[in-house]
């Protein structure tokens, strides 16, 4: 017997930005839905609906094992930065409110994990700060958060409009949207990219690469003496915005132990300094301190270096009962997610999650490599209202035109920039990941602003002169995933056969919240549609997904069993 619902009331909300509160009362877990992201121009849009029928499906086939439960889901999201901040500041209120409520408003994107910085980062407005700027102040009694707060002068800054917003108020902001839903939870986690200058051996924020030092620039290393000293201001980082009543969920000592050759604001650890640091100091110091409950990541780097760290620092059972798990980022390839790894780690440390705090298109504006003259990569605004940018192989990375040693150029082709995060989220939530945030959630039109010039892309774009809000196809998928996978889902098993296919033209994962709804994700990253079957239990449905899209099917599990 084959079966099909039609479409609650509730699911227009995603697709229309319309409050959930005015839509009449019909839960979204009464029937089947598939929802598409497209180059075609859809946009969290419904396509029809499916009838389930019994039988075992043959040909492409996606197997959902809905009672194979597999890790808990913390969320899906972007990031806070005082870049984001600053362009928002930028914008009528009004209007910045409306942006702040499509990030996280329920109506929004709805995100629930994020990531932010302890003091100054390459998206900082000017970077080089720190919250204790006095040298040699070991009791820290200078310590303060206040370039938190401060806002941007506009005298010194012209198109300001919201003299007082900053990072921690648009924290803040974000929290008070929060709020006023139901479902309130937003965890945070949070990075410095360095200890405070004078913590350092080499005593500066960073130094360059430059002829003088054979072009190896450096981030320097904490000294000694102040390691202690740099966990007490972590802690009186989570402290002071407690007292502002923001919680930190989680943290991490530092962000991109590996360094940047010194292109901005870094501090190195290996994974025994590391190590040693959350043994001897940092775990200790958030236990006494009251963050007993606070999420410690190590590591924050990119995949391809993460057994390196887990292998030496979870097996360490001196420090494993101060960590929850290891952060990574996505920078070492366009094209790998690097799920072996995962797997790995996984199965020698079961109980440690995996989640991935930073991503972006970066690189973003500079000027093409050599042969390369593609117009839509490479004019001077391509990105800005430009879908067919975000949905092209069109982007290249950092390492793409590189000739430094050990840089696996192969592993950096031109590539799709929706392929790259779909892929990405997909293919690391089959395997293991926990959560996964991307970076500033919002940017200029440039990419910036970005105190070294490092340009990124970001979902939501602002020209700010013109008050231009861009919601980039990223947003919208994005919005897709987190509005679908939301915190204290499931994981479960999937397996896919895909005969005739090349490997990389169809990825999916599934994950089952409380209710036994289900919610399978799909990127399709042909030119083509393809048509599927859909095998839950001793069910099946024919769908198909179309061409350069993301799809989303949700099924609930009671319906298939009357």
């Amino acid at each position: 017997m084959s079966r099909m619902i039609s479409l609650p009331l509730i699911a227009l909300s995603i697709a229309l930005c319309i409050p959930v509160s005015s839509v009449q009362a019909q839960t979204i877990e009464s029937t089947y839905e598939i929802i598409s992201t497209s180059a075609a121009g859809n946009k969290l849009s419904f396509q029809d609906n499916v009838n389930f029928m019994p039988g075992k499906a043959a040909g492409i086939v996606l197997t959902v094992f809905s009672d194979s439960l597999k890790q808990t889901i913390d969320g899906i999201g972007s990031s806070f930065t005082e870049s984001s901040a600053f362009v928002l500041a930028q914008l009528d209120p009004r209007k910045r409110l409306e942006v702040m409520e499509r990030i996280y408003g329920q109506s929004g994107a709805n995100f629930s994990l994020t990531r932010t910085h302890i003091g100054s980062c390459d998206f900082s407005v000017e970077g080089k700060y720190s919250y204790a700027p006095v040298a040699g102040d070991t009791k820290l009694t200078s310590f303060s958060i206040a370039e938190d707060k401060r806002g941007f002068d506009p005298q010194r800054y012209p198109g300001i409009k919201a003299p007082d917003y900053d990072l921690l108020p648009m924290i803040k902001e974000a929290l008070a949207i929060k709020g006023n839903q139901a479902e309130k939870e937003l965890k945070i986690i949070a990075s410095a990219w360095t200890a405070p200058a004078w913590m350092k051996d080499i005593e500066t924020w960073y130094i360059p690469g430059s002829a003088e030092n054979n072009w190896q620039g450096t981030g320097g290393a904490l000294k000694p003496e102040y390691e202690a000293v740099y966990a007490d201001y972590l802690v009186k980082y989570l402290q002071a915005y407690q007292a502002e009543g923001v919680d930190i969920w989680g943290i991490t000592p530092v962000n991109e132990p590996h360094g940047n050759n010194g292109q901005w604001e870094s501090m190195n650890f290996s994974p025994q300094s590391q190590n040693d640091f959350i043994k001897n100091h940092l775990g200790p110091r958030l236990h006494r301190g009251g963050f007993k409950n606070t999420k410690l990541l190590i590591y924050d780097q990119n995949r391809d270096g993460l057994e390196d760290w887990t292998d030496l620092i979870f097996a360490d059972e001196e420090t494993k009962p101060y960590l929850y798990g290891a952060a990574v980022h996505w920078y070492e390839s366009t094209n790998k997610v690097y799920e072996d790894t995962f797997e790995r780690v996984k199965a020698r440390f079961p109980e440690m999650a995996i989640l991935h705090t930073e991503g972006c298109i970066d690189d973003l504006g500079k000027d093409p490599p050599n042969g390369v003259t593609d117009p839509l990569r490479f004019k001077e605004t391509n990105w800005f209202h430009n879908d067919a940018f975000w949905w092209n192989k069109t982007a290249t990375d950092w390492a793409y035109s590189v000739t430094w040693e050990g840089v696996k150029v192969e592993d950096h082709p031109i590539y799709t920039p929706v392929h790259r995060y779909a892929r990405n989220i997909i293919v690391s939530l089959d395997h293991w990941m926990n959560g996964w945030i991307d970076w500033n959630v919002v940017l200029d039109h440039k990419g910036g602003p970005n105190h070294v010039g490092n340009f990124c892309g970001a979902p939501i774009m602002i020209d700010t002169e013109a008050q231009n809000v861009y919601y980039t196809p990223i947003y919208y998928v994005l919005a897709q995933f987190s509005r679908t996978i939301r915190p204290g889902d499931r994981a479960v098993q999937t397996e896919f056969q895909r005969p005739g296919l090349d490997a990389d033209a169809l990825h999916a994962c599934a994950t089952i919240n409380s209710k036994d709804l289900l919610s399978i994700q799909l990127l399709n990253t042909t030119w083509e549609p393809i048509d599927y079957k859909l095998q839950i239990g001793e069910q099946y449905a024919k769908i198909r997904i179309e061409a350069n899209s993301v799809q989303t099917v949700r099924v609930p599990l009671w319906e298939l069993k009357r």
